[in-house]
């Protein structure tokens, strides 16, 4: 398990800290500090818990891209938690939370990292649609065999297959 050091979750409260505050002057209205936690695993940077009003980083990424999870995820995921207590349910990414990054944070509204992954990610499976080859996580490959899942490929459309070793 990567441990996060003092001065990285200082940083990461007070960007956080930062974000609440942009967000009290711009709408003149409070909003309670989410709770921070270093839980996250998988290929995810951070994801914002709505209903918890916390938000989970990724520690190993974060040790790795120190200055991005500062200057955009964590951000990202403050703006969640803020068009949730503003607005309640809308489109993760949508109008509303596009509008607290860009006029708020000041912040490109950016939906995806571009994040060195080969630290966090698992064992992963080969398969195969119509037009090329998709490496997919054990958790969906389990739930695959299990016929809990079937994956398409976005490109495509087709139905994703296991790729069979030849002997």
């Amino acid at each position: 398990m990567n441990q996060i050091d003092t001065q990285l979750k200082y940083e990461a409260i007070k960007t956080m800290s930062h974000c609440i505050e942009q967000a009290r002057c711009f709408f003149n209205r409070s909003f309670p500090h989410p709770t921070l936690s270093f839980k996250l695993r998988g290929r995810a940077a951070g994801k914002a818990y709505l209903h918890l009003n916390e938000v989970r980083l990724n520690p190993v990424l974060f040790s790795e891209n120190q200055h991005e999870f500062v200057t955009q995820v964590i951000p990202h995921e403050v703006a969640h938690i803020i068009v949730h207590q503003l607005y309640g349910k809308v489109k993760p990414h949508g109008k509303e939370w596009q509008a607290v990054m860009n006029r708020v944070f000041e912040l490109p509204a950016q939906t995806t990292h571009n994040f060195q992954i080969s630290s966090v990610e698992g064992k992963t499976f080969e398969y195969h649609c119509g037009c090329t080859k998709h490496l997919i996580s054990l958790r969906r490959h389990n739930k695959v065999i299990r016929g809990q899942a079937q994956y398409r490929c976005k490109k495509c459309q087709s139905e994703l297959k296991q790729h069979q070793s030849e002997f």
